[in-house]
């Protein structure tokens, strides 16, 4: 934890302004925040900045290298990669910001109310939570979606419920860091409930850890998107995604490199973007990311 975010109180505007100044001033935080603000501008934008209609399938144009019509080249059915590309961000951008928020918002409310009252209630449920970390993500999810179906609707909770359990560990580690100290004390001293003293003097001092625990769920959220899409679980055709595009190119790869090539630079460079500013909010914040969760 940071030394400002040893003290209680409430985050204040300036402190956040200057910790967004600190990540701009780390040419890896820079070129990180460019990234994701560039991915989330053609995200918007795309619509109106494709060339083609990402539907359009022309047996004339399949394979087709790029050239002058076609920036990026087509793929196997004729479709123009650079329109696909460009829309290929919005479905997973979309679910993904939608429940990376829901995944820190609950976890890190459970794992901050588990640090604070600890004893057995905290000691049966963490173990919930390794049970839950011990199986592979993929599986995990792969049984809920084909329980309950594909789709938006069924996505961003699968997502925000699997990726909400780490955070109670991290969330859990924060709280205990600030249980301790004088000032959480002294509220209960003074008779304070549970929900007031997390809220007031726990909440505001593990906030740090938790935007930047939220900022790397968001890069993996992203990366289980697009693998639930390569797959075959996540959007459906022909709606254009970079997994299920890399997915249609796999058999392409060695005559036509381009229906490939394009989706894994841009899934590459928005999921490195994100990593490389949370890596500078992190040390603009003062939050150690190494540093071990009690069990």
């Amino acid at each position: 934890m940071s030394a400002a975010a040893a003290t209680p109180g409430t985050r204040t505007l300036p402190r956040w302004v200057g910790a967004l100044r600190d990540v701009t001033a780390r040419p890896s935080g820079a070129v990180g925040l460019a990234l994701v603000l560039l991915h989330l501008t053609l995200a918007l934008a795309s619509p109106w900045l494709a060339t083609h209609d990402y539907k359009a399938v022309s047996t004339m144009l399949m394979l087709t290298p790029p050239d002058a019509a076609h920036w990026f080249g087509t793929d196997h059915l004729g479709r123009d990669v650079f329109s696909r590309t460009l829309l290929g961000g919005r479905e997973a951008l979309l679910v993904t910001l939608v429940a990376t928020p829901l995944a820190v918002l609950w976890g890190g409310l459970l794992g901050i109310y588990l640090g604070l009252v600890g004893g057995r209630l905290d000691d049966v449920l963490m173990r919930v939570v390794d049970a839950f970390l011990s199986l592979p993500w993929i599986l995990k999810m792969l049984l809920l979606i084909v329980t309950f179906g594909t789709g938006v609707a069924v996505l961003i909770p699968t997502l925000a419920f699997f990726y909400g359990i780490p955070v109670i560990r991290i969330a859990r580690a924060a709280a205990h860091n600030v249980v301790a100290r004088d000032f959480v004390l002294a509220a209960r001293a003074r008779g304070h409930s549970r929900l007031a003293i997390i809220r007031r003097e726990l909440l505001p001092n593990v906030l740090d850890a938790l935007m930047v625990e939220g900022a790397m769920r968001w890069s993996w959220m992203l990366l289980a998107f697009s693998s639930l899409s390569f797959l075959g679980f996540g959007v459906s055709p022909p709606t254009p995604d970079w997994g299920l595009m890399i997915a249609d190119a796999r058999s392409y790869l060695p005559i036509a490199p381009w229906t490939g090539l394009f989706p894994i630079v841009a899934l590459s460079s928005l999921i490195i973007g994100i990593n490389l500013a949370a890596d500078a909010l992190a040390k603009a914040l003062g939050v150690d990311r190494a540093q071990k969760a009690p069990v």
